[in-house]
């Protein structure tokens, strides 16, 4: 089942897969269409979510960006802020999301009680749900298949949405004032916010209200819904005593100005993994002559150990390879502290939503479909690290020695083309 959401709606995707006690995977992505971005022509900035059904009830939804932030605001609440720093995630279903990897793990290791797991497991899937009720355009795919394991808790359909379209109503209230759950509010008068408070709500309100935190994320801290954490700061933002900043919008995200760009200062290095040569000698040519360092490993056991050495900013990686194919290669390398929050790039030949699924739940951000051009290769690495510097000094001795190697190996084994 597969299809657009201006034909069918995601409240009748739902009644569907419930109706009909399906057990499997839906995944919806939408675009935002923006111009004047580097390279020729519009690019359109994909943002998608993914859940999972055992017998028409949900087991567990999110976005797929493989970020662990969500599970880290959640875990603040019982104060274990720090539980995912020291953190290895298990085996289990290795290409399950890496957020639900991490709580699984959390939960063996009895940092978590399964009743805050539960706890934790029921706001990610309300908040998903509340993201993807409110979209009107975007694509979706219903793919049948085994069930997510191992489950902690199932949650029936129909009362959710019901609960969740409520909140959706309620929030439409707050506008114009506040039109996003990322929009952080911070205190604008705090003398006048003093007065208008007991001075216990005052404290408390004062420590949350930072302008640093998204009011989504004071609903997971606190362990409350959307709507009721904005309307016990509603009646301040109409005063004028707190105002609210708007988040970047993901095109802000992907293309920094130049005043806040992180990566003026530091040339980018990326790493590409890919069996065939002329996929290699391409992604090289390109970004070397925009000024990026790049690597390009033919082997994937080697890649492993070559990446802890060169530290990339970005990983570029073919998902059809021998010996170890590029989603194992992305779950493992996910499971080291050193690379969770490096973005990784799938590099395939297909182009389909499975195959986006698979790559996401790897712990994969993005995927990139061959053959490419020029121009989408330099854009998507620019979405993730920056521009690169055509000024750039020669590569360190480190970056020569890996491609003199991988040079080896190629000449002692000619890589077959993907």
């Amino acid at each position: 089942m597969q299809g657009q959401l201006s034909e069918i709606d995601i409240r009748s995707i739902l009644q569907l897969i419930e109706l009909g006690q399906r057990t499997g995977e839906l995944y919806v992505e939408t675009y935002s269409a923006v111009t004047g971005l580097p390279g020729d022509g519009a690019a359109r900035i994909e943002q998608s979510w993914l859940m999972f059904f055992l017998n028409g009830q949900i087991v567990y939804g999110g976005s797929t960006t493989g970020n662990l932030q969500r599970l880290r605001d959640y875990l603040h609440r019982y104060e274990l802020d720090d539980a995912l720093d020291s953190t290895v995630v298990s085996a289990i279903a290795s290409f399950n999301s890496p957020e639900y990897g991490y709580l699984w793990t959390l939960l063996e290791r009895h940092v978590l009680t399964p009743d805050q797991g539960r706890a934790i497991l029921q706001g990610m899937v309300q908040e998903t749900l509340f993201d993807l009720l409110s979209l009107h355009q975007g694509s979706f795919v219903f793919k049948l298949s085994s069930a997510l394991s191992p489950q902690l808790v199932t949650l029936e359909i129909g009362p959710l949405v019901t609960d969740i379209t409520k909140q959706i109503q309620a929030w439409k209230q707050f506008h114009p004032h506040i039109q996003s759950p990322e929009q952080r509010p911070v205190i604008a008068d705090i003398v006048g916010l003093q007065d208008a408070l007991s001075p216990a709500a005052f404290e408390r309100l004062r420590d949350r209200i930072d302008g640093q935190t998204t009011l989504r994320q004071l609903c997971r801290h606190l362990g409350r819904d959307l709507v009721t954490v904005t309307k016990a700061i509603y009646p301040h933002i109409q005063r004028g005593l707190v105002q609210v900043l708007r988040s970047p919008t993901p095109l802000e995200q992907a293309f920094p100005t130049v005043e806040s760009s992180p990566w003026q200062t530091k040339v980018p290095r990326v790493v590409c993994i890919d069996d065939g040569l002329t996929v290699r000698q391409t992604v090289e040519q390109i970004l070397d002559q925009h000024g990026y360092e790049v690597t390009s490993i033919a082997n994937p056991l080697r890649a492993l150990s070559l990446l802890f050495q060169l530290r990339p900013d970005l990983i570029l990686c073919d998902i059809a390879m021998p010996e170890l194919e590029g989603y194992e290669l992305c779950a493992m390398v996910r499971q080291s502290t050193a690379f969770r929050q490096t973005p990784i790039v799938m590099l395939t030949g297909k182009d389909g939503f499975i195959d986006r699924v698979k790559a996401r739940m790897a712990g994969a951000d993005d995927y990139l479909t061959k053959p490419f051009g020029a121009n989408e290769l330099l854009m998507l690495v620019e979405k993730y690290v920056g521009s690169g510097n055509p000024e750039r000094p020669n590569p360190e001795m480190l970056l020569a020695e890996a491609i003199e190697d991988d040079l080896e190996l190629g000449m002692a084994m000619p890589p077959a083309e993907s």
